[in-house]
């Protein structure tokens, strides 16, 4: 698999290792922060390799069955947009051309709800929603559905692939980065809310339909992963309570909403910090996008852990992590 070190993949690796499996081999940078797999990165198979570094694919992928990539880089900030289309499209291209040539048995893509594409007055999104050019599709969005579109030529030239689009996954993780971020802020006293809603799922629950997937006879479909579909408030609400903390109770108007992503723009500017907030950001959380997942409830025997469920779980982990000086946690899985 790709990504093994990142917020997904290290919870797919202990949840494949969990499952029984023995011969995992996955993808790392030279730098990569191995903490989230935990003890259990002793028992796999770790190969440096860049998505853009040939003859190192090619490595990992020798003696590979089946293929699960999750690499990929998420940003909304500008700064980071030919970096993010080069490791998401032409990445992911050069490792579909490999799998392709090696015959590899199966090949599962992790990719986005964002790469299915987003419209106005589209309201609940599905496997069968069509992509179309719109100004609430991201940079990122636009990268992701491009990756996707190297997967289903690959489907095409005879490449067994199956796709899964998961919406924003919550979970425990490294409490600066991704949504274990909203954690964090809410616990410095987050003041503002956006007025629109998403789709959230448990970041257990995408590994183990990946697993699921992995060992079926499924193929060229793709999966809406979603467990519930919440608004902001409703979400920044909950984790405030999971963290004793007051909820956020400034709503964002449109034109705050401007003025807040333009902040924070000179900031990081003049800090080199990342943006908390970008003008992709904030303009799509002012609305609401809603995601169906009856379709990856229909193909296995499949439950989503509640969202609440979830967010009571992270945040008890992050007071944890706080008595201990801050340090990363990672969810148990499920027995």
């Amino acid at each position: 698999m790709t990504g093994g070190s990142g917020f997904l993949g290290s919870y797919l690796l202990r949840q494949l290792l969990a499952e029984g499996y023995r011969h995992v081999r996955a993808t790392r940078r030279a730098d990569s922060d191995l903490s989230l797999v935990g003890p259990q990165a002793g028992e796999v198979d770790w190969v440096e390799a860049d998505l853009l570094d040939i003859p190192a694919l090619e490595e990992a992928l020798d003696g590979v069955d089946c293929v699960i990539h999750c690499a990929a880089v998420v940003s909304f900030d500008p700064r980071d947009r030919r970096k993010m289309w080069k490791i998401n499209v032409d990445g992911t291209a050069n490792l579909v051309n490999l799998c392709l040539e090696r015959g590899v048995g199966k090949f599962l893509h992790v990719s986005s709800v964002a790469a299915i594409g987003r419209r106005k007055k589209l309201r609940q999104i599905d496997e069968d929603t069509k992509w179309e050019r719109s100004k609430f599709n991201s940079q990122y969005a636009i990268s992701k559905h491009l990756s996707e579109m190297e997967v289903w030529r690959g489907s095409v030239e005879g490449l067994p692939v199956a796709v899964v689009n998961p919406s924003i996954i919550l979970g425990s993780g490294d409490w600066s980065t991704g949504t274990p971020r909203f954690f964090q802020n809410v616990w410095k006293g987050l003041p503002f809310y956006p007025p629109g809603g998403s789709g959230f799922v448990d970041v257990r629950d995408v590994a183990r339909f990946l697993v699921l997937l992995l060992e079926s006879p499924v193929v060229g479909q793709r999966f809406v992963l979603n467990a519930e579909n919440w608004t902001y408030r409703e979400l920044f609400a909950a984790i405030a309570e999971s963290l004793d903390k007051q909820p956020p109770w400034v709503r964002v108007s449109p034109w705050l909403n401007e003025f807040v992503w333009r902040f924070e723009w000179l900031r990081s500017r003049l800090t080199g910090s990342t943006p908390i907030v970008t003008r992709e950001t904030a303009r799509n959380a002012q609305r609401h996008w809603e995601y169906a997942n009856e379709r990856s409830k229909s193909v296995f025997p499949f439950a989503y852990t509640p969202v609440y469920d979830t967010i009571r779980e992270v945040g008890r982990q992050y007071l944890e992590a706080r008595q201990d000086g801050g340090g990363p946690r990672v969810l148990p899985l499920p027995e």
